[in-house]
């Protein structure tokens, strides 16, 4: 099977089933952004990781790619790829819960700084945001079938990032860098 089709010099690109559509369209915005956060967790899982994190952060690549299969099908249920459900959220709180348990009262608004592992996964997060954001925008436009249990997933994922950048910075021996109002 040859890598490119040509397709894409129209500015088109195929959905799951074979439809055509612009690659601009708000269905493949959510499938480009879920697409880079894996990618950016990928960056992450690269480097050196707190015990436990790797497997986690595997694990939910694996679950994005299930997102973006859901997302680039016109009818998921009927296309068999309407796969993540409120089991998925409610690991994702689980984990949430394990690694938020004996951090540091939060004194102010982080900013995305510290240990290099703690940076990676601001970066995931703040794309996990965006893909959350565009999932909000294809959802708004009421034309296609997307199931809101991506929304509850991607932004309890932007939570558990959130909590990984935190406990990242905890097990390197480095405080939460918090944000300063300039005087």
């Amino acid at each position: 099977m040859k890598i490119y089709t040509r397709i894409g010099d129209q500015g088109e690109t195929r959905l799951v089933g074979g439809v055509r559509v612009a690659k601009d369209t708000a269905r493949l915005e959510a499938c480009g952004s879920v697409d880079e956060l894996g990618a950016a967790l990928g960056v992450v899982r690269a480097g050196p990781l707190p015990d436990g994190f790797d497997p986690l952060l595997e694990r939910i690549q694996n679950e994005l790619f299930e997102v973006g299969a859901e997302l680039a099908a016109p009818d998921p249920a009927a296309q068999g790829t309407r796969t993540i459900g409120p089991a998925h959220v409610r690991a994702l709180e689980a984990a949430i819960d394990r690694y938020d348990e004996g951090l540091a009262e939060l004194g102010g608004f982080v900013l995305p700084a510290g240990a290099p592992a703690a940076a990676g996964l601001h970066v995931a997060r703040a794309v996990c945001r965006r893909a959350e954001r565009r999932l909000v925008t294809l959802i708004g436009q009421g034309r296609e079938p997307v199931s809101r249990v991506l929304l509850g997933y991607l932004n309890r994922l932007g939570d558990l990032l959130f909590v990984l950048a935190r406990a990242a910075n905890a097990a390197a021996g480095r405080p939460d860098v918090l944000w300063q109002k300039p005087s």
